[in-house]
């Protein structure tokens, strides 16, 4: 999963990000509103979060023309404690959560879980395909109640699939999803991490999709288009 986070505070900025790294996401950060607008206009994200009193732009402005845009990746804002104003502009503005500072990273962290499995239509931390459980509040996952040891790629992939468990997601869709936007991404990688991942969970988890790309669901539920 991708996150941006866009934050004027160096110290906050680098907090916020080195904590959702650490949870296993892949990060891109903006230190003023118009850089911020930039990236969020032009590149994939699975959620934002956007803090409110930016240099060049402020935050609402960024979120209203993301919104006009047609963006619609959840957006988590960060307010100041006395400013219920900007909260219900936020709101207004199309933002999907808010935190108000100062605040503990931990909380920021589990609202943004929740945003991205709301927005893949999952209600609850835990998801499940078959023998398959991802803990998405632990970082982990388990085959038939065994951890499986993942490398931080196998994990970023698997968490992508089963989020879209059901939906054909392409190889370019992967890559910008699990990769930074300074890193020399290669499409062909991702063929390599899903053998690796069949390996470790069973081949007929992971379909391949002929000319399309990938799709995670139970056994039992595989299309004829598919093969393994």
């Amino acid at each position: 999963m991708r996150i941006l986070v866009v934050e004027d505070d160096v110290n906050l900025n680098r907090q916020l990000t080195d904590t959702l790294k650490e949870a296993g996401y892949v990060v891109d950060q903006a230190f003023d509103g118009e850089e911020g607008h930039y990236l969020g206009e032009g590149e994939p994200y699975d959620a934002v979060i956007l803090d409110i009193g930016l240099p060049e732009m402020d935050g609402i402005t960024v979120l209203e023309k993301w919104r006009g845009a047609g963006k619609a990746m959840p957006v988590l804002i960060l307010t100041a404690r006395d400013r219920w104003s900007d909260k219900v502009a936020g709101i207004d503005a199309g933002a999907d959560d808010y935190v108000t500072k100062p605040f503990h990273v931990e909380e920021v962290l589990a609202r943004i879980r929740a945003l991205i499995r709301r927005a893949a239509g999952h209600a609850s931390s835990e998801i499940v395909c078959g023998p398959v459980r991802l803990d998405t509040k632990g970082s982990k996952a388990l085959v038939n109640g065994i951890a499986l040891k993942l490398t931080s790629h196998e994990f970023r992939l698997l968490s992508y699939l089963m989020h879209h468990m059901g939906q054909v997601v392409s190889r370019t869709e992967l890559v910008e999803h699990m990769y930074d936007q300074d890193f020399d991404r290669d499409s062909n990688t991702i063929e390599v991490f899903v053998g690796r991942l069949r390996k470790k969970i069973g081949n007929d988890l992971i379909e391949t999709v002929r000319g399309l790309g990938y799709r995670m669901q139970a056994p039992g539920m595989v299309n004829k288009d598919a093969k393994t």
